[in-house]
């Protein structure tokens, strides 16, 4: 069931889906309901969940849950991501693919193939001040401070060429 995000504890199991595109204005309150709609029905060993959700620059979905009295099943991470293929075939959208790379490029959010990212690199199409998203992170606390990091400080810092 759906709880007020602030409600979930720092270390509640978190996942992020960045989206290879923005979602048009229009997908968004459908996309929303539908989260909400999984959420409160999302189960482990038929018990509900304590969970919530932030969609963040129109482009990540960020679930979390509070795992801190069960240890989530594989049935329970399974249900998550058939619903988020779900959702990936619905909207002909790229989620479940988090080792691509989202960037901020002024106010805007990017997305691109590593392969591409890396020509980017090299060619000085992004700078040692770019952020880039760590969609690794794992627990709602890492999302205030290990989220939106600037590239050396992520695996993608060691192409920069000096």
């Amino acid at each position: 069931m759906i709880v007020d995000y602030k409600d979930i504890p720092k270390w509640g199991k978190l996942w992020i889906f960045p989206s290879n595109r923005k979602f048009y204005a229009q997908e968004i309150p459908e996309i929303k309901e539908a989260i909400e709609d999984f959420l409160n029905k999302w189960t482990h060993n038929g018990q509900s969940l304590n969970c919530a959700y932030k969609f963040k620059y129109d482009r990540f979905i960020i679930v979390t849950v509070d795992d801190s009295q069960i240890s989530l099943s594989l049935e329970s991470h399974d249900k998550l991501a058939a619903f988020i293929l779900k959702l990936e075939k619905k909207y002909e959208v790229v989620l479940l693919d988090r080792i691509n790379v989202c960037y901020k490029q002024g106010e805007f959010v990017q997305y691109k193939d590593v392969v591409e990212f890396k020509k980017m690199m090299k060619s000085k199409g992004v700078s040692p001040k770019t952020t880039v998203f760590n969609n690794m992170i794992t627990t709602k606390g890492e999302l205030s401070n290990d989220w939106e990091i600037n590239i050396m400080d992520s695996w993608l810092g060691r192409f920069l060429q000096k």
